[in-house]
């Protein structure tokens, strides 16, 4: 953990499908928001449909939750379009470009399931140096990525979980591993050497 998250609520950002989803990936989605929010998280997503508003109307479903516990970092300038249990809307206008003040933000990533959008978020977070877990029983790029080392950046693979509680104890676990801040890392390279 880094001395700036040793005196603050730790943020967890999730990622994940938009649009419909399935039964279980909403459900899967709305126990680890109640369950992050219980094991000391405020959470941060892309603040619209999908996974974004299973997993913050499930931190609404903590006994621990508090307004504010939520934000959504949306693509575009207007608010009325984040789900309606984003407790603080910071409309960015800033489409796909969004994807990195979600990560960006985060002690943590965890990805669920997840298409195209996602994968961008999963490779900005592995740029930035953010510990990523991937949920290994939801189809897509959070399952596909899950144990896999995407590139010579990090040696720590992507770490895989099979449910949401799996997935809250090792962010949990990852919130006490020192981590260098990225600083200023001009292309994204930074060589494991120098951290």
């Amino acid at each position: 953990m880094t001395k700036a998250t040793s005196s603050r609520r730790p943020l967890l950002a999730v990622i994940g499908n938009a649009g419909t989803l399935p039964r279980q990936v909403t459900e899967t989605a709305k126990k680890l928001g109640c369950l992050a929010v219980d094991a000391g998280f405020r959470l941060v997503t892309g603040g619209l449909d999908g996974v974004m508003a299973a997993v913050s109307e499930g931190a609404h479903e903590s006994a621990h939750y508090q307004e504010g516990m939520v934000l959504g970092i949306i693509p575009s300038y207007a608010a009325s379009q984040a789900n309606p249990w984003v407790d603080i809307v910071i409309p960015t206008g800033m489409q796909m470009g969004r994807n990195i003040l979600v990560v960006a933000s985060a002690d943590v990533v965890i990805a669920i399931g997840g298409g195209s959008g996602t994968l961008s978020e999963i490779a900005l977070a592995w740029q930035l140096g953010k510990p990523i877990i991937g949920l290994s029983d939801i189809a897509g790029w959070g399952e596909q990525l899950s144990g896999q080392v995407l590139d010579e950046r990090h040696i720590q693979a992507i770490i895989s979980a099979k449910t949401p509680e799996a997935a809250i104890q090792s962010a949990l676990k990852l919130l006490e591993q020192p981590r260098k801040e990225p600083g200023n890392i001009g292309s994204g390279w930074i060589r494991r050497a120098n951290t």
